[in-house]
């Protein structure tokens, strides 16, 4: 299933979401231009390794000039592929300017970046001694999903669904729709800590726990940082009846 986009509009302009997605982008069109070489030593340099992580924090040192807990912010801006990034920036274009919305820019900031951290963290844990680079916005912008669930589970979500050659849409309730994926990704994770996938001429892993773990941390942060303050619970989506 494919989002394409979701039916709930805003009264603001998502300055942090739009500014996430160009520099992703911008991130991603300068990793694309240089050779093989320079962007294993780059994503080596600035990827999350949680190998290396682990001996940072015993005070091993590393052969990585950028300091190790870093990477837990840098790794969320970089991409392995055109699909990778795709994908990711659609989810956040769809479900991330209703978050910002609802917390503020700068809590908003601060809980993308937070989640990105906690998500990344959570894969670390599950796998201590991977020397596997990982990397991505999928882990925050799991968290943001795991906000919006909680927040506008009625709201219905206009989804692409394949069937053999045939595409058809459907409006499908963000909790259906994000349950399903949250589910997924715990599935995943619980079925193997070992998923490989091949990105460019590197090897990266799918990082399922990443996934699932942003999720839940979105779900619990997200109201420390206001998802529910009175004034944000005024504005309501009416629930209405599912619809092909």
């Amino acid at each position: 299933m494919v989002p394409l986009k979701d039916e709930n509009p805003i009264q603001i302009t998502p300055v942090v979401t739009y500014t996430l997605i160009v520099a992703n982008l911008v991130i991603f069109l300068g990793e694309s231009v240089v050779s093989s070489g320079q962007l294993s030593q780059f994503m080596h340099e600035f990827a999350f390794v949680p190998q290396e992580f682990s001996q940072s924090l015993r005070g091993i040192g590393t052969d990585s000039v950028f300091p190790e807990p870093l990477t837990l912010i840098t790794a969320q801006f970089l991409h392995g592929s055109i699909l990778h990034v795709g994908f990711n920036m659609l989810y956040l274009w769809i479900f991330g300017n209703n978050i910002e919305e609802e917390l503020g820019r700068f809590n908003f900031t601060v809980f993308y970046i937070t989640c990105g951290i906690l998500a990344s963290l959570v894969q670390w844990f599950f796998e201590t001694g991977s020397t596997v680079p990982t990397l991505g916005a999928s882990g925050a912008i799991a968290g943001v999903m795991g906000a919006y669930i909680f927040r506008f589970p009625q709201v219905r979500i206009i989804t692409l669904i394949p069937l053999g050659f045939f595409f058809f849409t459907v409006r499908v309730p963000a909790l259906f729709f994000l349950g399903f994926w949250f589910v997924q990704q715990a599935f995943n994770g619980i079925a193997s800590f070992e998923v490989q996938v091949h990105v460019g001429s590197m090897q990266n892993m799918v990082a399922y726990w990443a996934h699932a773990g942003g999720f839940i941390f979105g779900a619990l942060l997200a109201p420390l940082l206001g998802l529910f303050s009175r004034q944000n619970s005024a504005r309501s989506i009416e629930p209405e009846s599912f619809e092909e």
